[in-house]
């Protein structure tokens, strides 16, 4: 490949890399994340020097945290993400300040320079947004608890890095006694961040959809994919040039669309590319781990990765105590936080332009950061092979994985309250059914009883295939995620369309939203139980069995009625309003003759006194 263009030879140069070390990571248990540093420290400076320009790779790999960050926004749409204000403001700053304060002041009763001291604490408190939200994808973990917590603290990091970069200059007017390239006007800079920000929040309210929606009547899907590249592309732009995380505004627009018609189509057309791009992250940290500067202070870099990864463990262990994370997934919940974090690489770097850390403190840094990022997911393997089995209260639950593709003809999601009831119809009636959930408690619960049931993520396609929903004819949907409900449905619409839906719906909105995604069969799940015991109460006082059966059907089909009427109008409150008051004094006028006649048959029948 003498002749061949450097972009050409380097990819062949990356994706061989990927391809040898990433299986052969996993096969070896070390997951997918060590195969990808691996392959970069080979083909990096330090190992078979295959090449050379890995700050450049860095930058541009770096979309891939982006990609990710715009896709985590499109699960959150923003009454979820406002709901979250608290633990993201609260949690995430408590991490931060906690850390950077218990880093200072080890550094400065070492004897570092507090400013250096400061800076360097900042950057060290910071985590890794892509290791840690890969780790929690690969385990299931962010529909967790746990991994709600960690994902606001680490969205917090991205807010925190904003002040982080304003207070360089700061601190370097006291070293230099002027700031580099002239005075800066923070009011100039704080008003071209809030318009950006703005800019971004109102196009995404007015003109993101009606866009969308006219490129995709174009019917092109390479064009749409390219929009959507676009899309991130130019938001990420517009935050770098107000010196703002493109990660934290690549997530904004995700938030802004997550509850477009658009959001699957989105995130089926990015993922592929979030990916890779990823992957490609994870090598150039890999290269860019700087082993002459390793080797030339050896005890010293032990002593700084050793000092700062102890100390944040000891913060966060107490901070997931005081946020009452599960006794079991604290280790992990730690460990995902305690590392260094790519933005850390901004920090020092800026630091440096900025004369307040010297070019070799910052290496020194730098690599300790690196270090820890490869640590990292190390320490996670240990963890889970000796750590996780002592913190188990009992015997550790052993979970079987689909590995034949199924064929019975009905599929369960979800084995809970509901799906219990539905599958155990089904069996009883000698039809086989296959059962996933996502609880491992409630797996291995199901299994003491006898029932076979499959750990698993209904939402990812290819456990679905595996489940056989390709072949099956009915897809009973009762997990209790609203979110992830929809997800699945989506998913069964356009890759499984023959498979027939019938779905619980937890309350009305659920019922509504499963209608809007074109699912007819729904039921609420405490509709029918509360009418029986509506019909307990109504022969307790006095009615006859017959007379009770008669009012709450008639009290049922008036029910489903008007919820078929009020579907069209559930998002406009005071329309719905009208039509439930419209309806329920119809219902009232119609059950009130109804008794009138009732009584005037039972006077008919009675005998002559």
């Amino acid at each position: 490949m003498e002749n061949a263009p450097d972009w050409l030879v380097n990819s062949f140069i990356y994706l061989s890399a990927a391809v040898i070390a990433v299986p052969l990571s996993k096969a070896l248990g070390l997951g997918a994340i060590i195969g990808y540093l691996a392959a970069g420290i080979v083909i990096g400076p330090w190992g078979l020097a295959l090449v050379a320009n890995v700050e450049d790779i860095l930058h541009f790999a770096e979309f891939g945290v982006v990609l990710m960050l715009f896709l985590v926004g499109l699960e959150l749409d923003p009454k979820r993400l406002w709901s979250m204000r608290r633990p993201i403001f609260g949690w995430g700053g408590a991490q931060v300040l906690g850390c950077a304060a218990a880093l200072a002041g080890l550094a400065m009763l070492s004897g570092v320079p507090w400013r250096v001291a400061l800076v360097a604490a900042l950057g060290l408190a910071l985590s890794s947004t892509a290791i840690a939200l890969q780790v929690m994808g690969e385990r299931n973990l962010m529909p967790t608890s746990s991994g709600r917590s960690a994902f606001a603290i680490l969205l917090f990091q991205d807010v925190a890095a904003i002040p982080i970069l304003a207070l360089l200059p700061l601190l370097a007017t006291g070293v230099a006694g002027e700031v580099p390239g002239g005075q800066v006007n923070h009011g100039l800079e704080a008003a071209r961040i809030v318009g950006v920000v703005a800019a971004i929040v109102l196009g995404g309210r007015l003109l993101l959809r009606p866009l969308l929606r006219w490129i995709a009547r174009s019917r092109t899907p390479e064009i749409f994919t390219a929009a959507s590249l676009l899309l991130v592309v130019g938001i990420a732009g517009l935050m770098q040039q107000v010196g703002l995380s493109m990660a934290l505004g690549a997530f904004l627009a995700g938030v802004l669309l997550a509850e477009s018609e658009y959001r699957r189509a989105l995130e089926t057309d990015i993922e592929p590319f979030k990916g890779l791009l990823l992957g490609l992250f994870f090598i150039a940290v890999g290269m860019s781990i700087d082993f002459g500067v390793l080797l030339a202070s050896p005890l010293q870099m032990a002593a700084i990765v050793a000092g700062f990864l102890g100390l944040k463990i000891v913060v966060i262990h107490a901070l997931a105590w005081q946020m009452d994370v599960p006794f079991q997934d604290r280790p992990v919940f730690t460990l995902l936080l305690a590392q260094g974090g790519e933005f850390a690489f901004v920090v020092f770097q800026a630091a440096v332009g900025a004369r307040v850390l010297a070019p070799e403190v910052a290496s020194l840094l730098i690599g300790a950061v690196a270090v820890s990022m490869l640590l990292s997911p190390l320490l996670l393997v240990a963890v889970d092979k000796w750590l996780l089995p002592r913190y188990a209260s009992r015997r550790q639950v052993v979970l079987d994985e689909i590995s034949e593709l199924q064929d019975a003809p009905i599929l369960v999601a979800g084995f809970g309250r509901y799906g219990q009831i539905v599958s155990r119809v089904m069996l009883a009636e000698g039809i086989a059914c296959t059962i996933l959930d996502h609880d491992a408690e409630m797996v291995e619960a199901a299994r003491s009883f006898g029932y076979r049931v499959f750990y698993g993520d209904a939402s990812r396609l290819d456990l679905l295939r595996t489940a056989g929903a390709a072949s099956a004819r009915v897809l009973v949907l009762a997990v209790d995620d609203v979110e992830q409900s929809l997800k699945i449905v989506d998913l069964v619409h356009e890759h499984f369309p023959r498979l027939e839906i019938v779905a619980r719906a937890r309350d009305v909105t659920h019922w509504n939203q499963l209608r809007d995604h074109r699912v007819m069969r729904v039921q609420r799940e405490l509709f029918e139980s509360s009418l029986c015991t509506a019909r307990s109460v109504l022969e307790l006082l006095g009615h006859s069995a017959d007379d009770a059966l008669v009012t709450t059907t008639r009290f049922r089909a008036h029910n489903l009625e008007l919820f078929e009427r009020l579907h069209p109008h559930y998002q406009d409150r005071d329309r719905m309003i009208a039509v439930v008051k419209q309806g329920r004094q119809q219902l009232e006028e119609q059950m009130a003759q109804e008794r009138i006649e009732r009584a005037a048959r039972r006077r008919q029948e009675e005998p002559p006194a």
